[in-house]
């Protein structure tokens, strides 16, 4: 994914999942459709990658207004009183999931909602929920069948071309980092620059895809001295 793929512009009407709305600027309670979540996903990439988020925004046919204001009535209504649950929002807004999968997680059996996500065919945005219906985890993962990127070295390891699953596998043992925000996930880990030289990372990901990393020569981080 190291170029912007072609995205289908979806219309902000006849969408599926439109009963979820709020005033806004083209007329009172207009629907959050999945165009309006595409955008809440770049806002929150838009710190770490401002180029490539605008080129995204621009492919969606979607203005910078268009993004903020999305992303204002996401957080109203995550933080309303009457706000329904994540997963029932999800739904509203996006649909019946594409598909549900199984996932073990321990000695629990959960279920992984997924649904398409234009700007990106190949991915799938993932809402994990334990049994008994609590969403454990909201972010993207490569889709079911679709081939996973080549990751040997550094080099491999630009913007938006991973998940945090794949980054994990590619260069294990990874250790998980607290993110900056509840969207944002670290990993830290070791992995060869393109003289075959091994470097110690910090990679930052953003809603399960990955925006920037740090390299350093140092001990890894969070080890003691």
């Amino acid at each position: 994914m190291g170029s912007m793929p072609s995205a289908k512009r979806p219309g902000r009407s006849g969408s599926p999942g439109n009963s979820t709305g709020s005033t806004g600027p083209s007329g009172p309670f207009r629907p959050f459709t999945p165009l309006d979540f595409q955008l809440v996903l770049l806002r929150r990439m838009a710190d770490h990658n401002p180029d490539r988020v605008e080129d995204a925004r621009r492919e969606l046919g979607a203005s910078l207004t268009d993004m903020r204001e999305a992303n204002k009535r996401w957080q109203a209504m995550a933080r309303s009183p009457r706000a329904r649950g994540a997963a029932s929002r999800y739904r509203s807004i996006l649909g019946a999931p594409e598909s549900t999968l199984q996932r073990k997680i321990g000695d629990l059996d959960c279920a992984a909602l997924l649904w398409p996500v234009p700007l990106w065919p190949d991915l799938r945005f993932e809402v994990l929920l334990a049994p008994n219906g609590a969403v454990w985890n909201e972010w993207l993962i490569r889709a079911p069948g679709a081939d996973a990127p080549p990751l040997n070295t550094l080099d491999d390891l630009t913007p938006w071309s991973c998940t945090v699953d794949e980054a994990a596998r590619a260069f294990a043992p990874a250790r998980p980092l607290e993110g900056t925000a509840p969207t944002r996930w670290g990993l830290a880990f070791a992995a060869p620059d393109g003289a075959g030289v091994r470097r110690n990372v910090v990679a930052e990901f953003t809603w399960g895809l990955l925006q920037r990393t740090a390299v350093s020569d140092g001990p890894p981080p969070g080890s003691r001295p």
